[in-house]
């Protein structure tokens, strides 16, 4: 069990983490709380970044005077039951302009595996009540996880967080990404939002440049109900994608900055900033240091490991468009050379050095990476992508390819213009791993001599994969499962597939796609993980309908991969 000594206790109580997250530990349990301010709790509670013995809790007050200069006082509470009849601790907190409003309190010297129930005090008013959770020591036979990405408030409810907060036994909840987006009304995915109800209020209706802006927008976000219910049903485990910031954030830039918006690095700090203050997360280099990635121990049975993909090393996206001619064609010696550039990378020497040092050192016996983008490789026929770059128009290619696959497969005889044209792939996106395949190999390389049970879990493409992880040797080294949009539109909508071809067109790419084996390309919902000592089972869960808040559960897929 984590003992909190005199050393730790003291370490704490000196912690000002270039913020509000304020400390406390058990010799502090039950001090008398100061009368507190007339506030709100618009914002909902919520509970994040679990430890053996700690966990951070989050809240926004918004005060009820007009005063912006004031600082604002609240109690808060932790206790074993919901009714709080049995309080063990209790304290004051204060927050100001300066850091929106929000609280965060890392409650230390906990007990591990075990349900706390919190809420904060106003004058005259309560807020909602959160469940926390700490993470287990030993003795761990199962491990539960709700697993999120990409929700996009104009585009619709987010139903599929309503979803998962009716289950009441998950250890953690991760959400790998998009948590916002950036764009303002009449950008990306917003085009029924005033139809629907979800409509960018006036004064946070362009993009998001500023601290202001970022602050608002996530203030916009948690008063949807379901967001606000599964924050407080679960511990959050976060890390950003790129619309916390910009669309296809990298080390340097962004696709959607330009230089007539000012300076890139003044935006990322006021994004990150923003992202702190709002997301119950406690950052591991302080609240200035853009550094996210960290591990988190859930007993012997599994190691988390949270990952940046986008902001610290991530080197430029490399586009399909610079190795087309205006002839047409493809430049396939020199798109190659640039896929295999090992000075190319998404995680960088440091983070990738850390991670393969932590997974060699964890006695877990499941290594879980959690991060934003597809590791698995996504390959497809060029024919396939040239014919989306020019808008699709042959609405049979793709049945005719399976088509040709599946006989190859089956070793019927293919002429050789028929194998070239199922030979000849390309990665779909080079926003993903696929896109920096040098250091994907090293990292296979690196890990799969350490014989872990890897399991990697991704999201930012919207739809639903399965896929196996293959080195370049075709050698299994893990499995990837990721996540389903929460409401951001998927593959259907950049397609321009009914429900109907979309199912088709999921049944097909797992043939055309080596390493696929699952994918659904319409749905939005969620993925629940469930660890055993011997088996991992993923399963997607999909909801009805974005365009309302009321919803029904509409299906889903399991898979079970046992060890052994």
């Amino acid at each position: 069990m984590n003992s909190f000594t005199r050393r730790h206790f003291i370490k704490a109580a000196l912690a000002t983490t270039s913020g509000s997250l304020v400390v406390s530990t058990p010799l502090q349990a039950m001090s008398r709380p100061k009368l507190p301010s007339a506030v709100t709790f618009q914002h909902g509670v919520a509970s994040g970044d679990p430890l053996q013995d700690a966990v951070i809790l989050w809240t926004r007050a918004t005060p009820l005077e007009n005063d912006p200069g004031k600082p604002l006082r609240i109690t808060w509470e932790l206790a074993r039951d919901r009714e709080f009849t049995d309080v063990l601790r209790r304290g004051s907190v204060e927050t100001d302009l300066a850091r929106d409003y929000t609280v965060k309190i890392d409650v230390r010297g906990l007990e591990p595996a075990t349900d706390y129930f919190y809420r904060f005090v106003g004058a005259g008013e309560n807020s909602a009540v959160g469940r926390a959770r700490t993470l287990p020591e030993r003795g761990v036979e199962q491990v539960k996880l709700a697993v999120f990405s990409c929700s996009n408030y104009p585009a619709g409810y987010f139903n599929a967080y309503q979803l998962a907060a009716q289950s009441d036994d998950w250890d953690a909840v991760l959400h790998l990404g998009d948590y916002i987006y950036e764009y303002g009304m009449g950008g990306y995915a917003t085009e029924r939002s005033a139809q629907i109800g979800r409509a960018l209020p006036e004064d946070n209706r362009g993009e998001l440049y500023t601290l202001t802006d970022y602050r608002k927008r996530y203030a916009v976000y948690r008063t949807d109900a379901g967001l606000q219910a599964l924050h407080a049903a679960a511990p959050f485990i976060a890390v950003w994608d790129d619309h916390e910031i910009a669309n296809d954030t990298w080390k340097g830039g962004a696709q959607n900055h330009s230089a007539d918006e000012g300076d890139f690095f003044a935006r990322r700090a006021a994004a990150v900033q923003a992202y702190f203050e709002w997301l119950p997360i406690r950052p591991p280099q302080g609240e200035r240091n853009p550094q996210i990635y960290r591990s988190f121990q859930f007993g012997d049975l599994l190691d988390l490991h949270m990952l940046d993909t986008r902001v610290i090393a991530r080197d430029k996206q490399l586009e399909f468009s610079s190795y087309f001619d205006d002839a047409g064609n493809f430049d396939a010696q020199g798109f190659s050379a640039a896929m295999m550039d090992p000075a190319r990378v998404l995680l960088g020497n440091k983070q990738r050095e850390w991670l393969v040092d932590t997974v060699a050192k964890s006695g877990g016996r499941w290594q879980l990476l959690g991060q934003q983008v597809l590791m698995g490789k996504m390959t497809l026929p060029l024919e396939m992508m040239a014919n989306f770059r020019h808008g699709g128009g042959k609405k049979n290619l793709a049945a005719e390819l399976v088509a040709l696959k599946t006989a190859s497969l089956k070793g019927e005889p293919l002429t050789l213009s028929q194998r070239a044209r199922i030979e000849k792939i390309v990665p779909y996106n080079l926003d993903a791993w696929d896109g920096y395949a040098a250091e994907r190999e090293t990292l296979y390389r690196e890990l799969g001599a350490l014989d872990k049970n890897l399991v990697v879990v991704a999201g930012d493409t919207h739809n639903a994969w399965f896929n196996h992880l293959t080195d370049a040797g075709g050698r299994r080294v893990g499995l990837e499962f990721a996540a389903p949009s929460v409401t951001s539109p998927g593959m259907e909508t950049y397609l321009k597939l009914n429900e109907e071809s979309a199912a088709q067109l999921a049944q097909g790419l797992p043939v055309l796609i080596d390493d696929l084996h699952y994918c659904n390309l319409h749905q939005r919902g969620y993925l629940a993980l469930t660890f055993g000592r011997d088996a991992v089972q993923a399963e997607w869960k999909f909801v009805d309908n974005i365009d309302s808040p009321e919803f029904a559960e509409a299906g889903g897929h399991k898979v079970m991969h046992s060890l052994g």
